[in-house]
């Protein structure tokens, strides 16, 4: 091998430090980093409020398909149903096993990618969804029966596939229907005729800053009064769904934001109110009286960035408040003396030492709450537990290691609990106070990420994955 020259062995230092000079003196000046974007966790694919801006013509979308005459009586009105308790009295017994079949699948549906759950009225169906071809918000009204639409009533906007779209249920009277899109659009129709009232921007009306994975909240129709939990320059509404008449607003001085929870109704010692657990604390407000929409009572020392659950409100004024991501849960004391209500915390735990929750919220039952634990929660992960609705961070019983779920919902009905596993794995539990008792489970289809609310009426059960929803038959 030849070697090299003199000369040239003595050049090399100064080259060397020359490219090294060259080189920091191009990052410094250039920046070849300039174009990355930093990720940050929960904040993927998330849609700027600012980076949308274009003219929505709410309710302007219209087909109508055909007219149903059905004898069905059942109904399923809203976001946990008629009650807001998630538990169903059912007027038509259910089946509890499957005996190895599954039950009829009457129908089935295409859904835009989303977690949007149904209402049942009266031998109707009502899913908000979102059509990816045509770019717009639209309710879809189906015959409970036999799957065929009706109606569908909608607008155009522009909605970004962020872990799905749609993700709320409707609220359904004898008059109206409600709903509340991705990005903050509420809509209220005649529900017979899908006929358009009135709709509400509530990020441009409200300066409402709608949540990372768009919204979660689902409306509430009480007295035909829209109850919506804004932020922004309100922090909830009363809208007359007859005219859309703003009734009532409810001051929000701490600038707290919206949540994915929704509004809770609550009565204490006679007294109605509406319980929201916002970004920024939870607060109850005057449902009715002459000081309707009034603060009673406000606590901020619950504050999450993330809550997905809804607060559940025990007859003892007990307020259980839980979110995922670590958050764990928080039991709020609620008193009355004269009529004033004043606030203070009972417990805080972290996952794992009592009863949390990350999506789905816990079902109340007999003086026990019923849920699944979170990822996060220690050895009772993602397990279904019974906990004492006074201290949640009593566990009863747990379903063991065995017998683990994910983000799927639940309901009860009479003495049952049905809950979905995110492979739409549709599980039968009795409901117990002494042990996790499972009666039987069935895989439906081949599900992914069935996290929608379920809903149940005359027999007939909604469920749906991230793409389809699905009417089955669980009649007895």
């Amino acid at each position: 091998m030849r070697a090299l020259p003199e000369r040239f062995l003595k050049l090399l230092p100064i080259v060397l430090i020359f490219i090294g000079i060259t080189t920091i003196g191009y990052w410094l000046l250039v920046n070849p980093t300039k174009d990355f974007t930093l990720s940050m966790p929960g904040k993927d694919h998330v849609v700027s409020r600012d980076s949308i801006s274009e003219q929505v013509s709410i309710g302007a979308l219209f087909e109508h398909f055909t007219d149903l005459s059905t004898s069905l009586k059942g109904s399923w009105t809203q976001f946990r149903g008629s009650n807001s308790d998630n538990i169903k009295h059912s007027e038509v017994k259910l089946i509890t096993r499957f005996g190895g079949k599954k039950p009829p699948l009457l129908w089935s549906v295409e859904l835009g990618e989303g977690h949007s759950g149904a209402a049942i009225y009266h031998g109707k169906a009502y899913v908000l969804d979102y059509d990816e071809v045509k770019k717009a918000d639209q309710l879809r009204c189906f015959a409970l029966e036999t799957g065929q639409e009706l109606w569908r009533r909608g607008y155009k906007v522009m909605i970004r596939r962020n872990h799905g779209m749609s993700r709320t249920v409707p609220a359904v009277t004898e008059k109206f229907i409600l709903t509340m899109g991705p990005r903050g659009h509420v809509m209220c129709l005649e529900r017979e005729t899908g006929n358009f009232i009135w709709g509400m921007d509530l990020a441009k009306e409200f300066g409402s800053e709608i949540p990372l994975w768009y919204t979660g909240q689902c409306p509430l129709i009480v007295n035909d009064v829209a109850i919506l939990a804004t932020g922004g320059s309100a922090l909830l509404i009363g809208v007359d769904c007859a005219s859309g008449k703003i009734l009532w607003k409810t001051p929000n001085p701490d600038a707290w934001k919206m949540s994915h929870s929704s509004v809770m109704p609550y009565t204490y010692k006679g007294r109605n109110m509406f319980v929201y657990t916002a970004v920024g604390g939870v607060i109850g407000v005057a449902a009715d009286g002459p000081k309707v929409g009034t603060v009673l009572w406000k606590s901020a020392k619950w504050n999450k960035s993330v809550v997905a659950p809804s607060p559940v409100c025990t007859p003892n004024g007990r307020i259980f408040l839980t979110a995922g991501y670590g958050a764990g849960a928080m039991v709020l004391q609620l008193d009355e003396s004269n009529g004033e209500y004043s606030v203070k915390e009972f417990t805080t735990y972290k996952p794992g030492d009592g009863l949390s929750s990350e999506q789905q919220t816990p079902i109340m039952s007999d003086g026990y709450l019923f849920g699944i634990m979170p990822k996060d929660a220690k050895m009772l992960r993602n397990q279904l537990v019974c906990a004492n609705a006074e201290d949640p961070s009593k566990i009863v019983w747990s379903s063991g290691s065995e017998s683990r779920f994910g983000l799927g919902p639940y309901l009860m009905v009479d003495d049952c609990i049905y809950l979905l596993n995110d492979d739409a794995t549709l599980y039968i539990i009795r409901k117990s106070l002494k042990g996790y008792e499972e009666l039987d489970h069935i895989q439906l289809f081949e599900g992914i990420d069935a996290w929608a609310p379920l809903a149940v009426a005359d027999g007939y059960m909604l469920l749906r994955d991230s793409k389809k929803m699905v009417c089955i038959q669980l009649k007895l």
